[in-house]
């Protein structure tokens, strides 16, 4: 308890005090509390929560928050709050607790839950819910469809509860602002706890019929093959997040002057489809494709990544067969669906001037297109240690100048449109690698009349010629007779450019 924050360990111990509180009514005499009910409950409870805690098999255990609450919502239903907050403290008290302090979250877990389980008790019994629930023999059937509304009701007040005391939670013991500690909690867990209500009411239902305490098999058995489906889909899901941030700490590792890049195209990739309201299921893909788009350069050599001048034209084929090298990298992961497509494709060009294989217009694969013009912005407003990042607004306008001719204007206009709705965090601009430079706020930039410091001739590509005019950049590609830099200056016809190292 030393490592909790005085203001947690407060919060803690009214809460306890709380559920204490709300409890003692089921403990005076003549109560009327069905203690059968309540032992059966807070015993099945228990046995669900157990397992977890096993040696042998509790890592393999499909036991997560929330995987019983269905049956904590049942004896909100079944019983008067102040036992039905009785049942969730045994199982809350010996669950399995992932991070330390495991003595304190367990005690703040049953008192949480004691305090949610009665208030949805609560809720439930003003609205009658106890009278629809039926009983033993025909005559005494459940007032479907009325009986719906409390048990929706009370499953709205446990999640309103819980987050709420999740919430609080998180402000004392890691001092975060409320607005942040509770945000996105209740639209996340709303939706679930709703589920959960439905189930619990078909469990206290049966309960409640000729059936008896028996037919919660018939609930939690189902119930906990869902689980472990749903633990099964996480465990590989959690597999493919790492197996791509092994990749990209590969890339990071070997080509350090972009270190950063990758997961920033990822982001903003997902800005550009949210604004052209692309499916849901596919975001995550276009993520792992904006990811991973240069994990090719695993294959390229690493003194031509990191050489200091110019690159021989033999050296630029080297750079140019990168987006290959990544296609066959990723091309046994299944998972990675059109990614693998925007990983070959992201160079091409709307003018057919790119590579590897030159493709126009639809030729080139949606996925592509984000990731291509994701990847040139991230290029333009990074700071790097051999120059500064561009402002947003003069990246944004870069990238209109060359759609068309280099980027789609579709995928131009959507990313425009979502930083003007949701900006681009500073997170998304800072140093990346060999911190030389301070990194400047969003909509900073050099500046036209700000001083820069000298830097090296070292650009991931090599330095342009003096003759060019250009400032080293990373992501530059000849378009119209000019060419888009990371620094946003264009290069006269006829100057070297420099292959995009960034994207």
């Amino acid at each position: 308890m030393r490592a909790i924050p005085l203001a947690a360990r407060a919060h803690i111990l009214t809460a306890v005090v709380s559920a204490t509180l709300c409890a003692l009514p089921a403990l005076r005499p003549g109560a009327g509390i069905a203690w059968t009910t309540v032992g059966l409950l807070a015993a099945l409870y228990l046995a669900c929560e157990l397992p977890g805690r096993c040696r042998l098999i509790g890592s393999s255990v499909p036991i997560s928050a929330g995987s019983f609450f269905p049956l904590l919502l049942a004896a909100a239903f079944l019983l008067p709050p102040a036992a039905a907050a009785l049942v969730a403290i045994p199982g809350s008290l010996v669950g399995r607790v992932e991070h330390a302090p495991a003595t304190a979250r367990r005690i703040w877990r049953a008192a949480q839950l004691a305090l949610t389980v009665w208030a949805a008790s609560c809720v439930h019994g003003l609205l009658g819910g106890g009278d629809t629930l039926g009983g033993p023999g025909p005559e005494r059937l459940p007032d479907f469809p009325y009986a719906l509304l409390p048990a929706c009701a009370a499953a709205l007040a446990f999640s309103l509860v819980l987050t709420a005391l999740d919430g609080s939670i998180l402000a004392t013991a890691e001092r975060l602002p409320l607005r942040h500690a509770w945000s996105g909690l209740l639209p996340r867990s709303l939706g679930p706890h709703l589920v959960h209500g439905l189930a619990g009411l078909m469990m206290a239902v049966l309960w409640r019929s000729s059936y008896g305490p028996v037919s919660a098999l018939f609930v939690l058995l189902p119930m906990y093959i869902s689980c472990w489906i749903f633990s099964q889909y996480h465990r590989e899901h959690a597999a493919h997040r790492a197996t791509i941030r092994a990749l990209v700490q590969a890339v990071d590792i070997k080509d350090t002057y972009t270190r950063g890049h990758s997961e920033r195209v990822g982001r903003a990739s997902v800005l550009i489809a949210r604004e052209l309201g692309m499916a849901e299921d596919r975001l995550e893909v276009l993520r792992f494709a904006g990811i991973l788009h240069d994990v090719g350069k695993l294959c390229v050599p690493t003194r031509v990544l990191r050489k200091d001048g110019p690159l021989t034209p033999e050296e630029r084929r080297v750079i140019e067969l990168h987006p290959e090298y990544g296609h066959e990298i990723v091309r046994g992961i299944g998972f990675l669906g059109e990614a693998r497509a925007a990983i070959l494709h992201h160079h091409e060009r709307l003018d057919g001037s790119g590579y590897p294989y030159g493709l126009s217009g639809r030729e080139i694969p949606e996925f592509a297109r984000v990731v291509a013009v994701a990847d040139a912005f991230d290029a333009m407003t990074s700071t790097r240690s051999y120059r500064r990042g561009r402002p947003v607004p003069a990246a944004v306008e870069e990238l209109k100048r060359c759609a068309g001719t280099q980027f789609d204007p579709q995928m131009v206009r959507a990313l425009a449109r979502g930083l003007d709705r949701h900006g681009w965090s500073t997170a998304s601009t800072v140093v990346t690698a060999d911190e030389t430079v301070p990194a400047p706020r969003v909509g900073e930039g050099a500046g036209a009349g700000a001083v820069r410091r000298p830097v090296r001739q070292r650009s991931p590509d090599g330095p342009e010629p003096a003759a060019s005019g250009a400032v080293p950049g990373d992501a530059l590609d000849v378009a119209g007779g000019r060419a888009v830099a990371a620094d946003g200056f264009g290069l006269a016809p006829g100057a070297q450019s420099s292959v995009d190292r960034t994207r």
